[in-house]
């Protein structure tokens, strides 16, 4: 790729401390976030702002570099919460492996910044450094396995 690569040290600082059972836990090592910045958007997040919505149908996985999360749907009664996802963690993981659409919608409980990796730029990295590709996903499905032991975390697999 020709951009230039993105400064994520305050991401790997966030993967590297992350203390929340579905936390990344730095599952790179300084060369491959090297290698994988390129392929990152980085989104910025006002308090109150929507990530995504339930049923949507894109497959974005996001990294979370500050910022807390709330995950939620609308039952027939109310709003309901599934879970608040902080710094060192991931979204997203639900649609990006099952080609399926949303199961919830995420909005930022606080002001954040996430880092985007669009289905379009994994298959470009897949291509171009497998091992980065690889660690990534068996990090997305360590997050997934770890929220499917918790029912209300399980549901909130985006």
């Amino acid at each position: 790729m020709s951009s230039a690569p993105n400064d994520l040290r305050a991401l790997i600082d966030a993967t590297s401390s992350a203390v929340a059972i579905d936390g990344v836990q730095n599952p790179l090592n300084p060369e491959q976030w090297e290698l994988l910045s390129p392929y990152l958007v980085p989104v910025s997040l006002a308090a109150g702002e929507q990530l995504f919505a339930e049923g949507s149908l894109d497959r974005n996985l996001y990294f979370v570099e500050s910022g807390s999360l709330s995950v939620h749907y609308q039952d027939a009664k109310e709003r309901i919460r599934l879970a608040i996802v902080g710094p060192g963690s991931i979204l997203g993981e639900g649609a990006f492996f099952a080609h399926r659409p949303r199961h919830a919608t995420v909005q930022a409980a606080a002001a954040g910044r996430l880092w985007c990796l669009t289905a379009l730029r994994f298959a470009e990295l897949s291509n171009r450094q497998p091992a980065v590709a690889l660690a990534l996903v068996m990090a997305a499905g360590q997050v997934l396995a770890r929220r499917a032991v918790d029912s209300r975390r399980r549901i909130a697999s985006t």
